[in-house]
């Protein structure tokens, strides 16, 4: 909470602004899986708007290495997996369904991967999925509209904009089993991908 609240106040230093709607598909009893798409940096500050009590973080390892960022997503109880170990990755999910059960809590999963500011999204990785299924816990989808119009990472670029967030409805998953992991990653990515094109003003 205390990161979450210092974090909040870049926003004001980037000239950033960010209208929220949804926010009532949060209220899941029990744990959930939330997933996003992951554009930059600057998605920290989005993720604090709107971050819910009691959830945790996945993302890769090499980020605990970048310095006060690293040190502050540490600090924020991120749990960090090697994603060139697949046996290693596979073990520390094992452990987040666990502990989902047990400490009640929500996990938020980045399923691209890895950063991507194009304005479309990368096809997504089923690790979250196949952790949702086998938890039996609703996926609740978040979208960030694109950065694109303020935001130019190759060429250093950027200035003052808005950014939309949209917390979508929770997709249920019980009674799923590993066969529908393929169906449920689809179904969750076009409807992701139609809201991000909607947030962004752009076609889909």
């Amino acid at each position: 909470r205390i990161i979450k609240a210092v974090v909040k106040t870049f926003k004001y230093f980037f000239g950033l602004r960010f209208e929220v709607k949804g926010l009532e598909n949060f209220n899941v009893e029990g744990p959930a899986i939330i997933v996003s798409n992951h554009q930059s940096i600057l998605d920290m500050m989005g993720l604090m708007e709107i971050l819910p009590d009691h959830c945790v973080q996945v993302a890769k390892k090499e980020l605990m290495y970048a310095g006060t960022v690293g040190l502050i997503i540490y600090l924020g109880g991120v749990i960090f997996i090697n994603r060139k170990s697949t046996t290693s990755a596979k073990m520390v999910m094992a452990e987040v369904a666990k502990t989902m059960a047990t400490d009640n809590v929500k996990v938020w999963v980045y399923p691209e991967g890895t950063r991507n500011c194009t304005g479309d999204l990368l096809p997504f990785k089923k690790g979250a999925f196949h952790l949702a299924v086998q938890a039996q816990v609703p996926v609740i989808p978040v979208v960030y509209s694109s950065f694109t119009t303020f935001y130019n990472p190759k060429k250093n670029l950027f200035t003052s904009g808005k950014i939309k967030v949209e917390v979508l409805p929770p997709i249920e998953t019980k009674g799923l089993t590993s066969d529908d992991v393929s169906d449920l990653t689809d179904r969750c990515y076009h409807t992701m991908r139609e809201t991000l094109f909607r947030l962004s003003g752009r076609p889909s």
